[in-house]
């Protein structure tokens, strides 16, 4: 199992005294945080895609090329790339710079988004929504294919053979698909044959088997084998030296954010007791001592029939720069060794 981070790149206000810490700083502690992963071994770094003043990661390409002049092992991918609302060439040529300049380290994770305000943003109705998606995502997978692409569709400018440079390092880019409840969506990566990457950002790992099920009878029934049809979890997480110290670092932001995207959204206001049940035995928060969450890690692969990614959302554990610092050296000191030798395979 392939173990990682991904970030949102929030920039959140000390609950103390109301302050947001400045955009620079919070900024340069990101990269170090993506050095530090590399440091102890993780397997992914992944950075979100947002168009809100809660979160930096408006422009995610730009901060992997960063973190990939400072890393050397570690793999880079989006977590995700709004493709509907990218112009999928610029996404192309984009990904395939950072591909280069990492050396073949980068992957991509495409979706719809969970937020909309790219839409409006630029120029584009949410009416639309799953079209966009649909036909960005046909162009994308086409020009990693070949370089040179004959293309038509209702929202882009037609293709006539232009060449598309640069090309990766790699022969193929690695595109997953990110998704979040909707059947239609897993069902669609497997017929693909893409790989599958689930947010999984509250309620249990197991009330999503059925949708997996679905991905991978889609993918079956497409031709596809089992090496194909990869499942990737994101969920939240945080690894602390106690279950209490875990809980302490990660609570004020996750409540802060959660608060404030629950008003907008017409959500019931965060209760402490909410958290503790997701980060409880059932809940899919990945939140505590490293014996807590190893074990938390190898149940929800059973439960979903064997996953070949865990990326952890750390981002709301921000406000406590040497607490994520600690966490990432404890996920992969004391996590990742644990879970790979569980010899469990995906």
């Amino acid at each position: 199992m392939e173990i990682g981070i991904d970030s949102f790149a929030a920039i959140l206000p000390d609950p103390a005294t109301g302050q947001l810490p400045s955009p620079t700083d919070r900024m340069a502690e990101l990269i170090e945080e993506v050095v530090a992963a590399d440091r102890v071994g993780l397997d992914v770094f992944g950075i979100g895609e947002h168009h809100r003043g809660e979160f930096l990661d408006s422009a995610p390409t730009v901060i992997l090329a960063a973190a990939a002049a400072r890393t050397e092992q570690i793999r880079l991918t989006s977590a995700v790339t709004v493709l509907s609302a990218a112009d999928p060439v610029r996404v192309f040529q984009e990904f395939a710079t950072l591909d280069l300049i990492s050396r073949g380290r980068a992957e991509v994770v495409v979706g719809r988004g969970s937020f909309v305000e790219a839409y409006p943003l630029f120029g584009l109705d949410t009416r639309d929504y799953d079209d966009l998606f649909a036909e960005k995502l046909d162009l994308f997978l086409k020009l990693g294919e070949a370089t040179s692409v004959t293309w038509e569709g209702r929202f882009r400018p037609a293709l006539r053979g232009q060449g598309v440079f640069p090309r990766p390092h790699q022969p193929q880019m690695p595109v997953w698909i990110g998704v979040g409840g909707t059947p239609e969506s897993f069902v669609r990566a497997g017929a693909l044959g893409l790989p599958l990457m689930v947010a999984i950002i509250g309620g249990s790992f197991d009330r999503f088997r059925p949708l997996i099920d679905l991905y991978r009878d889609a993918g079956r029934r497409a031709g596809h084998g089992p090496e194909m049809l990869r499942v990737g979890i994101h969920a939240m997480g945080f690894v602390g030296e106690t279950n209490a110290a875990a809980k302490e670092a990660f609570f004020p932001g996750w409540a802060h954010l959660t608060a404030k995207i629950g008003r907008e959204r017409g959500w019931s206001r965060p209760t402490r007791q909410q958290f503790e049940a997701m980060a409880g035995p059932d809940g899919a928060f990945l939140v505590g001592d490293p014996a807590t969450v190893s074990a938390k890690m190898l149940r929800a692969s059973e439960e979903l029939g064997g996953i070949s990614r865990i990326t952890f959302q750390m981002s709301t554990a921000s406000l406590e720069p040497a607490a994520m610092k600690r966490s990432i050296e404890l996920l992969g000191t004391e996590v990742a060794p644990v879970v790979r030798a569980s010899g469990r395979k995906p």
